[in-house]
């Protein structure tokens, strides 16, 4: 059997096409009920935002196009021929192993999709469709990924401009036992939200625009106080730590509208600025913004970067390592076939012994294991020669002969159709 991949992602199709291309509970069934009717019994769907690609153990040579065409036939809305990848053999187990350690997602290294992986294969097996040679490759995939995340520790170098602001912020004033104003509901500023909730603040207040973004984040974060945005200043005032993250194409923030009490700390998360850049000038405060936090983030995308090869390179070898495991087992039922038979040889013989000679109990053990022994002792090379066997066409080769030569019933179902 050989490996093969038919999928489409974030690197060949846009968010619109994504969005239409995902694969439910139902619709995986439906694509594995589908595979199973050409002969194709184990598969794993994975399907993220990013993502929705089909992993599968095939025989006929023929099945990859006709994966690609089943593939198409369940989204018959939109035309995937440009968009669709499809890779098999030693390729398609190297994209898997690059998913699954993150070394292929967006964000490079990130944890996430590893989660993913075993969700569809947890699915995959609790469904019938992942067996002996399905489970050892994924199995082998999330442990190298494991692997990288252990040593490398790759998503420990954070991306995100909110968490790498966050951090600097904890760093340079602490968050814990601080009145903190986040001002904005978006994606930025709920990220940074997310991040500062964990902290053991004193009190978190939030300011919008728009209230119904705002009631959304409260029920998210039930201990926040919503206030109207315009009281902003007013806030300000009892706070220690400013955030804002608007997409305001006016500054949110003013300097001379501001009364400063305390010693503050401003984080500027929006583009362009919220906050006005001369609070640098006041003594008493501490102003960080987007230009100041990408040198950090831009360094530590470099870092990531630098680990690549190091993880690379221990893909490479998970990969070889699952290619000679899936070589060795293409053999293991010819093998079992060879040791049962024998062991049946070995049986009939001693049965024969039995009837013809008065043994003791004490012989009868002793003749039993002289035979069984003998008999491995016969196949002990013939299998050690059968696993060195380097491409699946010899392989196919000596199953036939042997089948033909030992009369073994039901070996030659493995071989390509």
């Amino acid at each position: 059997m050989e490996f093969g991949f038919c999928g489409i992602n974030y690197k060949s199709a846009g968010l619109d096409i994504r969005d239409i291309v995902n694969f439910t509970d139902s619709r995986k069934m439906e694509m594995f009920h589908r595979l199973e009717k050409e002969g194709i019994s184990q598969c794993m769907v994975l399907s993220t935002c990013n993502r929705s690609e089909v992993y599968y153990f095939y025989q006929n040579s023929k099945l990859p196009v006709i994966v690609k065409n089943i593939y198409q036939k369940m989204f018959p809305q939109i035309d995937l021929k440009n968009y669709l990848s499809s890779m098999q053999g030693e390729n398609a187990l190297k994209h898997l192993f690059f998913v699954a350690s993150g070394m292929d997602s967006q964000i490079l290294g990130e944890d996430q999709i590893l989660g993913q992986v075993r969700e569809a294969f947890e699915f995959s097996k609790t469904m019938g469709y992942s067996r002996k040679e399905l489970n050892g490759v994924v199995r082998n995939a999330i442990t190298c990924a494991k692997k990288i995340k252990t040593e490398l520790k790759i998503s420990e170098i954070p991306l995100s401009v909110s968490y790498v602001g966050i951090k600097q912020l904890e760093r340079e004033y602490g968050i814990d036992g601080k009145r903190v104003l986040i001002i904005g509901s978006g994606q930025t500023a709920a990220l940074a939200l997310r991040y500062v909730y964990h902290y053991n603040t004193e009190k978190i207040i939030l300011c919008n625009r728009t209230s119904s973004h705002a009631g959304r984040l409260k029920t998210e974060f039930p201990d926040i106080y919503i206030e109207d945005f315009e009281k902003r200043y007013d806030i300000l005032k009892e706070c220690d730590i400013v955030i804002s993250a608007t997409s305001s194409p006016h500054l949110v923030i003013r300097r001379e509208k501001c009364t400063i009490c305390r010693k503050m700390y401003f984080l500027d998360l929006a583009a362009p600025r919220d906050i006005d850049i001369s609070f640098m000038e006041v003594s008493d405060c501490r102003l960080v913004n987007l230009d100041m936090l990408q040198e950090v983030v831009q360094k530590n995308q470099k870092d990531r970067e630098s680990l690549v090869n190091q993880s690379r390179e221990i893909i490479e070898q998970s990969v070889l390592q699952t290619l000679n495991w899936m070589l060795t087992a293409r053999v293991d039922e010819t093998i079992q076939s060879l040791q049962i038979k024998c062991k049946e040889i070995a049986e009939d013989s001693f049965c024969y012994i039995n009837r013809k000679i008065e043994l003791s109990e004490r012989e009868q053990k002793i003749i039993r294991r002289t035979l069984e022994a003998s008999f491995k002792r016969l196949l002990k090379e013939p299998i050690e020669e059968l696993k060195k066997l380097e491409t699946a066409e010899e392989q196919d080769q000596y199953k036939d002969t042997l089948a033909k030569l030992f009369q073994i019933q039901g070996i030659d179902k493995d071989k390509k159709e």
